[in-house]
């Protein structure tokens, strides 16, 4: 019987043996993703009522939901710090509500350890709809009844987005996992 060379295996299991996570995607990935999300709006086009929602922020609590202990509960300050200079609120504004979204979310998880979907979305979408109200009453215009009511579409597509978000993370999670490099 003919000896088969180990390395030129091609079956199911081969190309997976001797193998190891990279630990640079493992650990640019999450960060890179957000950075990317905060930037995001930038893009898009400029209309009058606010409707892009905060993607830095979707995949922050994406990241924090779906991956709970890969991002530190510090994170929301340098990730906050560099959506301030995107997004057009007051600066510090992000630094503050990213960094109490995922403080709040820490208590939650060590008050409720169980989870599901439901409650992931749940959270987050208070902590969205939390996170826009404030950044309505603070962004220095007058509030009326007016401006409330156009806002409500970005607020109710931000939450509806959630859960794409969250299979986006899921994916990119797997990609983070997935690239391997060969250990010698």
């Amino acid at each position: 019987m003919e000896r088969m060379n180990p390395r030129s295996r091609s079956d199911a299991y081969g190309s997976r043996i001797n193998r190891s996570h990279s630990p640079i995607l493992a650990y640019s990935v999450p960060w890179a993703s957000i950075i990317l999300g905060s930037i995001l709006p930038v893009f898009l086009l400029a209309i009058a009522m606010p409707m892009v929602p905060p993607a830095g922020l979707l995949l922050l609590l994406g990241w924090r939901l779906v991956r709970p202990g890969l991002l530190p509960v510090w994170a929301g300050l340098p990730l906050g710090l560099f959506d301030d200079l995107f997004n057009g609120q007051p600066f510090g504004f992000a630094v503050l509500g990213w960094s109490l979204a995922l403080i709040a979310i820490e208590v939650i998880e060590l008050r409720f350890p169980w989870r599901s979907f439901w409650q992931d979305w749940f959270t987050a979408g208070i902590l969205l709809v939390t996170y826009l109200l404030s950044g309505w009453l603070l962004s220095g215009a007058t509030p009326t009844a007016s401006s409330l009511v156009a806002l409500g579409p970005q607020i109710v597509l931000t939450v509806l987005l959630f859960p794409l978000f969250a299979r986006f993370v899921a994916r990119l999670d797997q990609f983070r996992l997935t690239r391997r490099k060969r250990i010698a």
